[in-house]
């Protein structure tokens, strides 16, 4: 009884002699492949080993470790050995024998880096390395679809619009977010601070703007809030529509979202009330120029 133990020991003992070994090793030139995953969801770190030797696990010794020599996953001639694992990793992988790859599930952001996995030979003389692989996982969260709320107009008649803009639960930071302004015959773009937060726990950003501008005298008038992400890459508000109803005579109280809009006056004394409606967008994915 006492000889298993001591057996068992000395095994846990020579993978852990293994582990900081291979820390000093450098790897061979070959670069490291990046891999991207999203938040909550499940990365991949794969290890590509050909195996042209047809060896069996119970002759294999296979880790992963992060770039903080911290092991994710240890199989031990076939076995695999949770007591070698950190406790951040624990119950969060799972092995695909098949493919040589290892899964890190529910992914989080500071789960970000450089991974190796290392694959020895066990032999008559010793463990052999074999085989050797880094991975780079990169994790991203898709921010929610940014939104457009209008803030009251302090004066009851007035051509100014004032509004926020937000998206949510998003990495990594995004670049800009701005606010385009379509008529029949142009577009503009606003520009605004984008004001960010971000949380201590799970690292997502939230973002906001703020702003006022004029509403243009046309018809037509369509207002998005653009979240850029990447220099090719943004994410857009669903359209928010101004429409310019010419009425005669006394003052329009259609509804309650309104913004009034005072012409110049004339000899028929003619009043622009503007309505402002939203539509519906089903495209709430980031989009690609």
């Amino acid at each position: 009884m006492r000889f298993k133990c001591t057996m068992g020991l000395q095994n846990t003992l020579i993978v852990m002699a293994l582990l900081l070994s291979v820390s000093t090793v450098p790897f061979s030139g070959a670069a490291s492949l990046k891999s991207h995953a999203f938040f909550n969801e499940t990365g991949e770190l794969p290890c590509h080993f050909p195996n042209t030797q047809n060896l069996s696990l119970d002759e294999l010794v296979i880790f992963w470790q992060d770039q903080n020599k911290l092991v994710l996953y240890e199989l031990f001639k076939g076995q695999e050995k949770p007591n070698n694992v950190h406790p951040k990793y624990i119950g969060r992988t799972s092995f695909d024998q098949d493919s040589w790859t290892l899964r890190l599930h529910n992914v989080q952001i500071k789960d970000t880096g450089s991974y190796q996995c290392f694959i020895h030979h066990r032999r008559s003389q010793g463990l052999v390395s074999i085989h050797q692989m880094s991975s780079d996982l990169i994790v991203l969260a898709n921010f929610s679809q940014p939104e457009i709320s209008l803030i009251a107009n302090q004066t009851e008649k007035s051509n100014i619009i004032n509004l926020t803009c937000s998206s949510t639960q998003g990495y990594p930071e995004p670049q800009s977010m701005y606010v385009k302004l379509n008529t029949k015959n142009s577009t503009s773009n606003y520009d605004a601070v984008m004001k960010k937060s971000q949380n201590n726990i799970t690292e997502l950003y939230n973002v906001s703007i703020s702003m006022s501008f004029p509403i243009p005298p046309e018809t037509n008038v369509t207002i998005f809030c653009v979240l850029q992400l990447e220099p090719t890459k943004i994410l857009s508000s669903p359209p928010y529509n101004i429409e310019i109803i010419k009425v005669e005579g006394k003052e329009s109280k259609q509804t309650e979202k309104r913004v009034e809009l005072q012409e110049p006056e004339s000899s028929d004394k003619v009043q622009c009330d503007v309505n402002i409606s939203t539509t519906a967008s089903d495209n709430k994915s980031a989009t690609d120029f």
